[in-house]
């Protein structure tokens, strides 16, 4: 089963992701993406800016199912993600498959060699912008096109597949789901529980 997403990814990447990648090379870059979007990527980076988001929400009692529902996407994304699916799949960062290739990509950023499948950037931005626009549409909007950017990101600076993006949007959002419903759980039972001893 794994040999044969392997190959699959393989495949994808000759056929349909590196084509997209040349294609933002030849035809998006610009001198001020270059500049911004190592910036926008950096807000991904580990999930540092959505973690801050998160525990800013905890603080204000009307958010903090909120930031509880971002809190336990982002755990459980980090153990599908990282600690799961990446050293299971093992994929190659797109620049080191054109480096075997014998094709050298000048990045913007310094290189990763750690596994590409699938982004832990994207995972961690979209999973946790979704939690937020399930609970608040007004924070969330500005919230989903910074994951967005942040996706597309990591395709500007050639250190992801599309097919790693686009897996990783599917997966945040069904982890944010996920979360944002064993958050209202927690919630609501805990309200029980200081209901009870208060009554």
């Amino acid at each position: 089963m794994i040999q044969a997403i392997q190959t699959l990814l393989t495949s994808l990447a000759i056929s349909f992701d590196l084509p997209i990648l040349d294609w933002i090379q030849a035809n998006l870059q610009c001198g001020i993406l270059d500049v911004l979007m190592p910036i926008i990527t950096y807000f991904g980076e580990d999930g540092i800016g959505w973690i801050a988001w998160a525990v800013l929400l905890l603080f204000f009692k009307k958010h903090r199912k909120t930031g509880l529902g971002m809190a336990f996407a982002m755990i459980i994304g980090l153990v599908v993600c990282n600690m799961t699916l990446k050293p299971l799949i093992g994929r190659i960062r797109p620049y080191d498959f054109q480096a075997e290739l014998g094709i050298t990509i000048d990045l913007l950023v310094h290189g990763l060699h750690d596994y590409s499948f699938p982004s832990g950037h994207t995972i961690a931005s979209i999973e946790a912008a979704t939690v937020i626009l399930i609970n608040n549409k007004k924070m969330g909007i500005p919230a989903m096109i910074l994951a967005v950017l942040i996706a597309f990101s990591r395709l500007y600076l050639y250190v992801h597949y599309p097919t790693d993006v686009l897996v990783s949007i599917v997966l945040g959002v069904a982890i944010a789901f996920l979360a944002n419903w064993l958050a209202g759980l927690c919630y609501r039972n805990f309200k029980k529980g200081k209901y009870e001893k208060t009554a």
